[in-house]
């Protein structure tokens, strides 16, 4: 076996272990269940316990008081207002004044035109319940019915609805001398800013401290459950980023003061702290600057995830005023959006996003694949583009690879010679050819370089692929609308000729009747390797012969637009091969190789039937 072969059958055998590791590992994730699409309130059956999570304790904030939280109630006919901007659409309920209620009018749960909106945010009393909750947690002089709860029902101006030109305001009186007001505005896009004020007319010096809470009721129903995506709790506490699993909250420790399982982080400047998705997230951001306590829980009891962010507690005299702003992002984790608004001051905001352990690649990858394809308008077109710069990134690496490639074809005759002269003496044929490489300055390890340097970056883009929802529902043309989706074509209907549908993703004969892209994939490897003669050693050839088809079959069921690029990237390699080979005086039989490969196959047909 001549160092050439070796050096690409042990690329080949790299790559293919590669990514059958992550196949294994990483498999792609079930169809996940569609969640509920119509959001109505919806009354309570009795005795049931879906109802809008406790308040902070003043006690947790300040050492001085553990006040007791607020027992539920069931919610009947509630008034709402309307919440009408051109991208959600929802309400928020006058009980505790809850943001309970929010769809996204830009995203549908499927390619259907008439499928629904995607919903978001949803009432206590449904399935999968998912709101924010603000308030005042009580502090010294006040008990917990002297502060706004979950059931509290505020006034508001009649028939007011909440757009980004007209903001609504929420009051409540508590009848012992302090008067509750909340403001809640909408900016064009998915930010909510929340304004809590509260006057003390009471006579008493008191203490009470804002708070805002995102709960949810179970976990959420369409987990996608895989590894390589984040979905739970994330937050930023002073540049440190935090990333929490629904399924490590029920490991915190008990808090002593009411049962549940917490994890609190003191936060001293910047910060905020949520609930993320594949797609979308809700987080709470209090004002940059602002100390705050960033907490999250698990209630057993209620199997309610809730995240929390408390400010410091507030003593208000006789007479006196205080307000608190926050905010809250609830929408689509779009990357341009959320770029936006971390550069309005929300530190590292852009980190909300699953960019992984390779973000120093999926980061930038990203940022010019957004860019080509607001260029282009065709984000398939624009993994294409993003391929041709990435090869020519890597150009000069690849180009001495090519090069090394093709000095050892020209090295051939003297190691054949080599060989002969050396007979069965191993070690004087590997130091005579360790001398020959030297004198040629041809490195025999330099063929493996261009595969090692895919590796990385296929990773990357696979991540990129699969996490940033601006690759949803992208199209490319035809019938690939969407590349962050297997192909959607299948041998299974001919590729649509036949009267039938293809296989599910999660079917196991989704693994067999592979689509168009992946039989693409499958040939442009084929014909890459006709850049050279098959090795003469019967198993490398074996091993040569079934490695593009192998892998077209394990990524058969990767995302469309990751076998998009693997396909350009072997077109590409396969043209800077050719070229810098017939530049160095070797022009490869690419056709002489495959018909050669066509006559092994019949000779050893034959040898069979013999």
């Amino acid at each position: 076996m001549d160092d050439q072969n070796k050096n690409l059958l042990l690329a080949t055998a790299l790559s293919f272990l590669v990514i059958l590791g992550w196949y294994f590992f990483f498999p792609p994730p079930e169809e996940a269940p569609q969640p509920a699409t119509q959001v109505t309130e919806t009354t309570p059956t009795p005795g049931d316990t879906s109802a809008p999570a406790a308040a902070p304790s003043a006690g947790a904030a300040t050492g001085e008081v553990d006040a007791a939280a607020a027992e539920p109630e069931a919610v009947e006919d509630t008034p709402r207002l309307t919440i009408n901007t051109p991208r959600v659409e929802g309400s928020i309920s006058l009980t505790g004044g809850r943001i309970d209620d929010l769809r996204l009018k830009d995203y549908r749960e499927t390619l259907d035109d008439d499928s629904p909106i995607v919903t978001l945010l949803s009432p206590a009393g449904q399935a999968n319940a998912y709101y924010a909750l603000y308030g005042w947690a009580p502090g010294t002089g006040l008990g917990i019915e002297d502060v706004p709860t979950a059931n509290t029902r505020w006034q508001a101006e009649e028939g007011a609805t909440l757009t980004p030109e007209t903001p609504v305001t929420l009051t409540w009186d508590n009848g012992n001398g302090l008067t509750f007001s909340r403001e809640i505005a909408i900016d064009e896009d998915y930010m909510f800013s929340i304004t809590q004020s509260v006057t003390n007319t009471s006579g008493d010096t008191v203490a009470l401290a804002p708070y805002g809470t995102l709960a949810r009721h179970g976990e959420p129903s369409n987990l996608e459950n895989f590894f390589v995506l984040h979905e739970g709790v994330v937050g930023m506490a002073d540049g440190e980023l935090a990333e929490i699993d629904y399924d490590d909250m029920t490991d915190f420790d008990p808090d002593p003061r009411d049962g549940s399982r917490a994890q609190v982080t003191p936060v001293t400047e910047n910060g905020w702290i949520g609930f993320t998705g594949h797609y979308w997230m809700s987080t709470l951001i209090p004002a940059p600057g602002d100390a705050f306590r960033a907490i999250a829980k698990y209630d057993e009891r209620r199997d309610i995830y809730q995240t929390d962010v408390v400010l410091p507690t507030v003593t208000l005299a006789a007479g006196e005023s205080t307000s608190a702003s926050t905010q809250l992002f609830a929408g689509a984790k779009e990357w341009a959006t959320i770029r936006e608004y971390e550069r309005g001051g929300i530190e590292g905001f852009l980190d909300s996003i699953d960019w992984g352990w390779f973000f120093f690649f999926t980061k930038p990858i990203f940022a010019v694949l957004h860019w080509l394809n607001a260029a282009i308008g065709n984000m398939g077109v624009a993994i294409i583009a993003l391929t041709f710069l990435l090869k020519i990134l890597v150009f000069p690496l690849a180009y001495k690879s090519y090069a090394s490639m093709a000095r050892m074809k020209e090295l051939q005759p003297e190691m054949e010679k080599l060989r002969e002269r050396a007979g069965d003496d191993r070690q004087k044929m590997q130091k005579e050819m360790m001398e020959l490489y030297k004198r040629e300055k041809v490195n025999p390890a330099a063929g493996c370089l261009p595969i090692l340097i895919q590796i990385p970056i296929f990773f990357s883009l696979y991540k990129v692929i699969f996490v940033t929802l601006e690759l949803r529902h992208s199209a490319f043309f035809g019938p690939f609308q969407d590349l962050s989706a297997p192909d959607p074509t299948s041998l299974y209907n001919l590729f649509g000729l036949l009267p039938w549908g293809a296989p599910t993703p999660d079917s196991i004969l989704a693994l067999v009747f592979i689509g168009i892209l992946p039989i693409l994939l499958g040939v442009s490897m084929w014909v890459q390797q006709k850049l050279n003669p098959a090795p003469t050693d019967e198993t490398q050839a074996m091993i040569f012969a079934w490695m593009p088809w192998v892998f077209m079959f394990m990524l058969g069921g990767f995302a469309s637009g990751l076998v998009v690029y693997w396909i350009t990237n072997n077109v590409i390699t396969f043209t800077q091969q050719y070229l810098i080979m017939r530049s160095h005086g070797y022009t490869p039989d690419v056709f002489g190789n495959i018909r050669s490969s066509f006559k092994r196959k019949e000779k050893a047909e034959k040898a069979e039937k013999k």
